[in-house]
Parts: C-alpha cells; structure tokens; sequence
C-alpha cells in the first residue's frame, strides 16, 4: 500500500465519481420516463413504445453498475458486518485494502468474461439490433470500473482513513 494518493489519483476519482453520478442520475430519470411513458401508452392508447422494454432492461443495468460503483466510492457498499463490529478500528484499517484488491481482481475477471461475452454476441447479432448490442457494453464497462474503484480504494483509502483518525 503506498502512503499518499498523488494529486492525479485524487483528480481522476473525482473525475470518474462526477462522471459516474451524472450518468447514474440520468440513467434513472430516463428509465422512470420510460418506463411512465410505456404505463401511459399501455393504459390509455393500447400501444406501447416499441423499444421500451428492452432499453429499461438496459437502463436497470446502467443505474446498478454505477450505483455500485457510487457506493463503493463512498464507502457504502454491502459489508459483513458480523465480522465489522467484532474488530477494532484499526483492525479494520487492516482489512480493507487486501479485500478491496481481491475484489478487484474478482471484477477484472467478471470484466474479462464480459467482454468475451459481448464480442461473441456483436459477432453475431443481426444488423438491425446492433444498437442493444451497444448498450449491452455496461456491462464489461462496469466490471471494469468496479475494478478500477476497488483498485484505486485497496491502494490508497486505507492510507487516507489512517490520516484523518
């Protein structure tokens, strides 16, 4: 673990979270349009938009992957708290940067598996729906930024939580 996170770190976590935020808010104000607009459709024209269910299955996707990596950014994410209230604060200082990078290792292979997955699906998917196969890319881009926040986290957030305590 290094001692201080460098300048360029620190810009580009708030790069990326500023980006992620913006992203994640609009991907849930789009899906909750849409998917208002498809009720509206359903209930009162008999019709619906003809590609609404799949781009808010879609959508689902973007507000998780960056809700994820929101949270982890913040230090929010899903923790065993059975074993956290158990150890001591330092004890937990210890902890956290070797399970941050295991978890990023585990989201690297999830983001390795993903792109093969998607690369065989754009190999043969039919012209006309290349477009859903666009969207389907969150989901090696999210593994893979998952990675780069767990990374960035296990290297250089224990050392931060050290300065401030």
């Amino acid at each position: 673990m290094l001692p201080f996170e460098p300048a360029w770190i620190t810009r580009l976590r708030h790069a990326l979270t500023r980006m992620e935020r913006m992203i994640a808010g609009s991907a849930l104000l789009l899906l909750l349009a849409l998917v208002f607009g498809q009720v509206l459709a359903r209930n009162l024209f008999e019709s619906s938009i003809p590609v609404a269910d799949i781009l808010s299955r879609y959508l689902v996707l973007y507000v998780t992957f960056f809700g994820a990596i929101l949270a982890i950014e913040h230090q929010r994410h899903i923790k065993l708290d059975v074993i956290a209230i158990c150890m001591t604060p330092a004890g937990l200082r210890l902890l956290m940067p070797p399970l941050y990078l295991i978890s990023a290792a585990v989201c690297a292979v999830f983001a390795w598996a993903a792109m093969r997955f998607w690369y065989d699906d754009w190999q043969y998917i039919a012209e006309h729906l290349r477009w859903s196969s666009i969207l389907a890319l969150i989901t090696p881009l999210g593994f893979s930024l998952l990675a780069l926040h767990f990374l960035i986290g296990g290297l250089f957030r224990a050392a931060e939580s050290d300065a401030t305590t």
